[in-house]
């Protein structure tokens, strides 16, 4: 278990969301759009206030939990999306990452320059050996952003999934740590 890390990388702050961030987080995950293929939409501010409550802990690296990190652009010093940790029960040795950008900052690199360290601090801080990514294929985005940074597929859930009232497909996809060149 590890005390709550910040990653500075060259325009980017990542540290642990709290709930100050609320506005802002309910702001860009509240857009349909933004999040049409995410499970989870906060209907009210109340929503959002819950959601980061629920993820902030002692400590990252905590079996069963999902770690938030606030994406905060260092020139601005505005919160433009979040990258969630999800420490799996039982498994010491891997995590699945999933991020979230701002509409209005998307397309920027942002979303790859934020991962690329979350999974350099999962491999080289925590000392994980897989890392996972599990994405609705029709978020093509997505896709080839977690193809960009090495993962391939491994597995294609047919209608596995029932979000808001639908069933998705899922891929899953992984690195190794000895596969990462971050």
């Amino acid at each position: 278990m590890s005390v709550n890390p910040e990653i500075i990388t060259s325009r980017l702050l990542l540290r642990p969301l709290v709930l100050t961030d609320a506005d802002a987080f309910f702001g860009y995950r509240s857009n349909a759009e933004v999040n049409k293929y995410q499970g989870w939409i906060p209907k009210t501010i109340a929503d959002a206030h819950e959601f980061i409550k629920h993820r902030i802990a002692p400590a990252i690296d905590i079996k069963d939990t999902w770690f938030q990190f606030a994406i905060i652009n260092k020139e601005t010093g505005v919160l433009i999306g979040d990258v969630g940790l999800h420490f799996l029960a039982g498994d010491d040795f891997q995590a699945e990452v999933g991020c979230t950008i701002n509409q209005y900052y998307q397309g920027k690199g942002y979303a790859t320059e934020a991962l690329k360290e979350c999974i350099n601090y999962l491999f080289n801080e925590l000392d994980k050996r897989r890392v996972i990514a599990s994405i609705d294929p029709r978020n093509i985005q997505s896709v080839k952003l977690i193809e960009r940074l090495g993962f391939r597929k491994e597995a294609y859930f047919k209608e596995s999934l029932l979000i808001n009232g639908e069933w998705c497909d899922d891929v899953v996809y992984a690195i190794l740590k000895h596969e990462w060149i971050g």
